[in-house]
């Protein structure tokens, strides 16, 4: 069945869908969009707020830079957290992840409200710098984990409110990186890393590549310590919210201090409570057809290489989310009420984006292939 995805009208009336998610959208990326995409959602950052960002493995890596999230992260007096990786990098202790965080300009000085907060930095390594969230079946739909707790960075626990803010790109072992690797290995301590990395098997941060031919266990693994990160911002007085930021998209993740150039052209700002349809719609973005100066294959390449799109498939099986959603683009919230994709009218009158018409009173859209059309007067993307 073909995917739509509508970009017309925020709901001005109420629409039953099951296990539909609305996922925002904006062209614009810009710190007036950001702040804006995240005022839609309608869930407003309360009690200590915590943004995870990732602050890139050098200056010439692709992360969001600061002067894009400043304002939106001092406008929700968040403070910026992260986590030690575990392989040898700039970012690999806390000393040298201090550096690269000065050098990055994620800091007071550089015009933020607090220093970043390395959650882990009590103790790398240690169960002074680690917090344990249990996994078991009893939460994840039946689906047995890899392993019984997820590590985190234990400052975790000094938050109330989770802004998964992240930037969405290729990566080396995953296929993709967006908000469900950023919740998974960013927010695990280096422990926690080696094990998502072994799907269990291995606990020694400094062998994290074991076991790497495992590559459905390491992309399950990412979707259960993401989902119960999830779960536990879902306790009472807790809540958490998603951001997708599609620009400067290279085929590596900002972990690769020399990524290659982009070659996919920026597509904007996307946002949802529900971190699989959020992802899901930055991937069909992802498959739009390339034009000229905007070339998707690359990223597409290497997704299908890595079978990146099974932490999406594992992340909804599990619970965690619904790779059904409808788009909304923030351009278009005129009061106008949203069609969802099943409520289709029964007859399409339809035009190539450029005005040709394609037809008038069609009964069907299967007969249309890839690409946006303009479909009873609203933009439609045709997957």
């Amino acid at each position: 069945m073909k995917r739509i995805l509508l970009s017309i009208a925020m709901l001005a009336v109420t629409v039953t869908m099951m296990a539909q998610a609305n996922v925002y959208f904006t062209k614009d990326i810009s710190a007036e969009s950001l702040q804006k995409i995240y005022e839609v959602l309608g869930v407003p950052a309360t009690g200590r707020v915590a943004v995870k960002i990732s602050t890139g493995e050098s200056q010439n890596s692709n992360q969001l830079k600061p002067s894009l999230i400043q304002a939106f992260v001092n406008g929700v007096d968040g403070t910026l957290v992260e986590c030690n990786t575990t392989y040898s990098g700039s970012r690999s202790t806390t000393a040298s992840h201090r550096r690269a965080i000065q050098q990055r300009g994620y800091t007071v000085a550089g015009g933020f409200k607090y220093e970043l907060d390395l959650m882990d930095s009590d103790g790398a390594d240690s169960a002074a710098g680690e917090l344990e969230l249990p996994m078991s079946a009893d939460n994840m739909n039946g689906v047995t984990p890899h392993f019984p707790n997820a590590v985190v960075g234990a400052h975790m626990a000094n938050y109330d409110f989770m802004i998964n803010l992240a930037h969405f790109k290729g990566h080396q072992m995953g296929g993709f990186g967006g908000v469900l690797k950023n919740q998974s290995i960013g927010m695990s301590a280096r422990r926690g890393k080696a094990l998502i990395h072994s799907a269990g098997r291995n606990t020694v941060s400094e062998r994290w590549f074991s076991y790497a031919d495992d590559q459905d266990g390491f992309l399950e693994s990412m979707a259960e310590v993401a989902n119960a990160i999830h779960q536990y911002f879902h306790q009472e007085g807790k809540n958490i919210i998603y951001i997708d930021v599609m620009n400067n998209i290279s085929v590596d993740c900002d972990c690769n201090g020399r990524p290659a150039s982009p070659q996919m052209k920026d597509v904007g700002i996307l946002a949802s409570t529900d971190p699989v349809a959020l992802d899901q719609a930055c991937l069909d973005f992802v498959n739009m057809p390339s034009s000229a100066g905007d070339n998707h294959q690359p990223l597409l390449d290497r997704i299908a290489r890595q079978h990146g799109t099974h932490i999406i498939d594992h992340a909804e099986r599990i619970g965690l989310g619904s790779r059904s959603y409808m788009l909304i683009d923030l351009a278009d919230l005129t009061g106008i009420q949203l069609i969802p994709s099943q409520a289709m009218p029964q007859s399409y009158n339809i035009f190539r984006i450029d005005g040709t018409p394609v037809g008038t009173n069609m009964k069907s859209l299967d007969a249309l292939s890839e690409g946006l059309y303009i479909i009873n007067g609203k933009k439609v993307a045709i997957k």
